[in-house]
């Protein structure tokens, strides 16, 4: 199998997902994974493809004219209050543009709030013939893989799927044989990047570090070959924010180099046969 990259939205956040899909096309990507959900935090930019019929025909147009499809929407939060049924529109915008994938993430400490809402968005998501795709960050409402599993388990829906994000898994001390009590049925995509050694004693390091200023493949001391062949060959998202060199490069050189870093790993980590015998 061919590996297959997406361009993680936050990795250049500031591109509309028309400028987003060429410059994928260019930096040598197959997919991209847009932010179509906006977050609501300050000062980031909003891409309605949902509600904004120009934008949708002008993303439509750009995945038409370069072959780059879209893997995963983001970002279906769940948060204290939500009315599920408010994301229908990005879903329906999701199959609209042939997305397979939903993510998803828990910030509220209800856990039974968090299992309600994961099982309906399952099931707004089913006739789209969409998974959604849940992941835990390491400063989120469920912030390590058992818990997780745990949401998953219990709203034990057919369309669940676990995201496994590398630098969470650093940062949450997921050991790795955890990695094996995943069906292999809920893995659909993967969060690829590094970060150096230490782990930040504090949830705004992590943030910082998460938003600001990850690693690209290689460059840092996460076991990203021991995580990734305990998993099955999945696309895998290079969702790489880093301030520092996209001034430095721009955006497409950086998304470029983020891609490259990671063929550059994988050729001198190839996958255990073992990994490739269970996938």
């Amino acid at each position: 199998m061919t590996q297959q990259y997406s361009l993680a939205h936050l990795t250049v956040l500031k591109c509309p997902p028309p400028e987003m899909i060429h410059l994928a096309q260019r930096a040598g990507y197959d997919f991209i994974s847009p932010r179509i959900i906006p977050l609501g935090t300050a000062g980031e930019p909003i891409y309605p493809v949902a509600q904004d019929k120009a934008l949708m025909r002008q993303t439509k147009a750009a995945l038409a004219a370069t072959g780059i499809k879209v893997h995963d929407i983001e970002l279906a939060r769940i948060i204290d209050g939500l009315d599920v049924k408010s994301y229908l529109p990005a879903f329906e915008a999701a199959a609209e543009l042939g997305a397979p994938c939903v993510l998803s993430s828990a910030w509220t400490t209800d856990r039974s709030f968090v299992i309600e809402c994961y099982a309906a968005l399952c099931d707004l998501a089913k006739p789209f013939g969409l998974t959604v795709d849940f992941e835990f960050p390491s400063f989120s409402g469920v912030t390590n893989l058992r818990d997780a599993l745990a949401v998953l388990r219990a709203a034990d829906r057919e369309n669940c799927g676990i995201m496994v994000d590398t630098l969470y898994m650093t940062y949450s001390r997921v050991g790795l044989a955890e990695l094996d009590e995943i069906p292999r049925r809920w893995f659909h995509f993967a969060h690829l990047c590094d970060a150096p050694a230490d782990i930040p004693a504090t949830k705004e390091g992590m943030i910082h570090v998460a938003r600001d200023a990850r690693l690209y493949v290689g460059e840092g001391a996460i076991d990203i070959a021991g995580i990734l062949n305990r998993i099955p060959e999945i696309p895998y998202s290079m969702e790489l924010p880093n301030d520092k060199r996209v001034e430095e490069l721009g955006y497409e050189e950086h998304a470029r180099r983020c891609v490259q870093a990671a063929k550059r790993y994988f050729a001198l980590h190839p996958r255990a046969e073992e990994a490739l015998l269970s996938a």
